[in-house]
């Protein structure tokens, strides 16, 4: 790797370190030791993989795609591990509204957790902003396909957090 490769390494790095690691707590609901494990395991991939790059897509997207890879080849193999509760999340706050936020993002997450493994990285992809024909990309689906599957997505988890089965 070049010096050059080394810089925009730390470049993609520091601006993507907490999208990825937001993306990789919603693959094993919030925990975010295990998170951050992932997140680690993303970043020595990419920093292996660097001068693989082709340039068919951004940077960005590229590591989206290995960030959903690395996560789902996680719960593939360790599914054991990872069946810890979405509960284990810290309850620090004793603030009235910040406790219902929080119960709100548990209850996301556990919906979000409840859906198909192709369907949590299409959400989780959706609630960090990434564009959706990046999404597409990442996700290797026509545009309008996605456009209709996060519309199912989203009604599955209404239902869901209004305690209703999906």
């Amino acid at each position: 790797m070049n010096k050059n490769s080394k810089i925009d390494f730390e470049k993609l790095y520091r601006e993507q370190y907490n999208k990825v690691l937001r993306l990789c707590m919603g693959y094993v609901q919030g925990d975010e030791h295990l998170a951050k494990d992932l997140l680690q395991e993303v970043f020595i991939k990419v920093w292996q993989h660097w001068d693989s790059f082709k340039g068919g897509s951004q940077r960005s997207t590229w590591l989206y795609r290995i960030t959903v890879n690395t996560c789902l080849q996680q719960l593939r193999t360790h599914q054991k591990y990872i069946k810890t509760s979405i509960e284990t999340l810290d309850k620090v706050t004793t603030d009235t509204e910040s406790i219902y936020k929080e119960q709100q993002f548990k209850s996301l997450y556990s919906c979000i957790y409840k859906l198909t493994k192709e369907n949590q990285s299409i959400i989780l992809l959706e609630l960090e902003g990434i564009p959706q024909k990046e999404i597409a990309l990442i996700i290797g689906i026509e545009h309008n396909a996605l456009r209709t599957r996060l519309n199912r997505i989203k009604a599955q988890l209404t239902k869901c957090v209004n305690n209703e089965n999906i």
